[in-house]
């Protein structure tokens, strides 16, 4: 019996929960308040986000279809898997994203899918539909699309000129572990792709000599995924790989996606779950990497094991292992030590190199600044503020460290 509209609805958004990229920070703004067109894409936000001016973003998440000739053993969706399969028509796609956007459930769509009959027959109907919903629909909202790198190039250059965002996944962070996890899928074709995505990216901001610029293409960039702890990968390694991705392509973001195991799986992964705590920490870290002038080894020296820590952010772990460096004199240290303080953020940071300027910063004005005094306290000095021997206290990284949990006898 054919399954119908909620029933697949149900199964493939469910199915796209593993996709982890999905942002739509960087876009253009597009609305409808000229009464020419549908739905709105301003501002930024992610599936239940927050945009800059304070309205929650959703997207409708959800795969074309799950059905899939690959095999990657990390992949709940691969041939091999015993999954409940279900595939919307480009026209379904189509139509629900403009239901749940009239109801006021959403103000975009991002779309991935598994592999049917071939990448091309699949990049295309999903071109398919950010074609229809932006020439037909007139939809002005957000398109987020999950590229497949062994599409054809015109395929990408075309889903480029309809969504806001693309993304393509890089699977793992090493060549070896695509190799050994995910044979069909190859890292020279996806970093292609990738390349090609960029190329294109930076073709659209540049004006003839008339001035006159060209089409767009993925206004709010490109993306990717990596899929973090199906392999023996240690977090240096991951971080030093997203660093070269940031270098190479220009990406707007990487998006780590902590791996769990699938029940039925026959493959041979080496690793079980990790605690999602690693991966928020690869999120803090990677975000010290874009904004705080942090590189990957760095952040990752503090353990021989190459892990970041998983009970202290990855910030206050740093400045515990560098205590020669504190307390910093807020007063007079540059921008880029201030920024390696514990509890300051740029906006702290910003706020403080804007005021000193003109007169001396005392305990109660950073505290209106935003700054976390709690964590930064034993990290910096004042003029009515000292933290004695605090910073090199033996008993300083109890102070952050969580406490310890009652376990429970069953």
């Amino acid at each position: 019996m054919p399954r119908t509209l909620q029933e697949k609805l149900a199964i493939l958004s469910d199915a796209a929960r593993y996709d982890a990229s999905c942002a739509s920070s960087g876009t253009s703004r597009r609305d409808s308040r000229d009464g020419k067109g549908l739905g709105s894409a301003g501002g930024s936000g992610i599936c239940h986000a927050y945009a800059p001016d304070g309205r929650c973003i959703s997207l409708l998440k959800i795969l074309m279809t799950n059905f899939c000739v690959y095999d990657c053993a990390y992949c709940v969706n691969r041939v091999s898997s015993n999954v409940e399969r279900a595939r919307f028509t480009p026209e379904e796609v189509v139509t629900l994203t403009l239901e749940f956007y009239r109801r006021n459930y959403i103000e975009g769509l991002f779309l991935s899918s598994g592999i049917i009959r071939s990448p091309d027959q699949t990049m295309s109907d999903m071109v398919r539909i950010a074609r229809t919903l932006r020439e037909r629909e007139a939809f002005r909202g957000y398109i987020h699309l999950k590229t497949i790198p062994d599409a054809a190039p015109e395929l990408v250059e075309e889903a480029g000129r309809y969504a806001d965002r693309l993304s393509i996944n890089v699977e793992l962070p090493t060549d070896a572990s695509v190799a050994a996890y995910a044979p069909e899928k190859k890292p020279e074709q996806i970093r292609k792709a990738m390349g090609e995505v960029k190329d294109h990216r930076a073709a659209s901001l540049d004006r003839s000599h008339r001035g006159k610029r060209p089409g767009r293409f993925a206004p709010a960039g490109q993306s990717t995924q990596m899929i973090v702890g199906a392999d023996g990968s240690t977090d240096a390694t991951i971080l030093g790989q997203s660093s070269k991705l940031y270098g190479s392509f220009g990406l707007r973001r990487v998006y780590y996606s902590a791996f769990s195991p699938i029940p039925d799986s026959s493959a041979k992964l080496p690793l079980v779950t990790p605690p999602l705590q690693r991966e928020h920490r690869l999120y803090q870290a990677d975000w010290l990497m874009r904004f705080y002038g942090f590189d990957a080894t760095e952040i990752t020296a503090a353990r021989p094991d190459g892990n970041l820590e998983l009970d202290l952010d990855p910030k206050l772990a740093w400045a515990l292992a560098h205590r020669a460096l504190f307390p910093v004199p807020v007063q007079t240290a540059e921008r880029a030590l201030l920024l390696r303080v514990p509890g300051f953020g740029t906006k702290t940071v910003d706020r403080i190199l804007k005021t000193r300027r003109y007169r001396t910063i005392r305990y109660d004005d950073i505290r209106r600044m935003g700054a976390n005094l709690k964590t930064a306290r034993p990290f910096i000095a004042l003029r009515d503020w000292s933290p004695g021997a605090l910073t090199d206290s033996e008993t300083l990284r109890a102070r952050f460290a969580p406490p310890p949990e009652q376990l429970r006898l069953l």
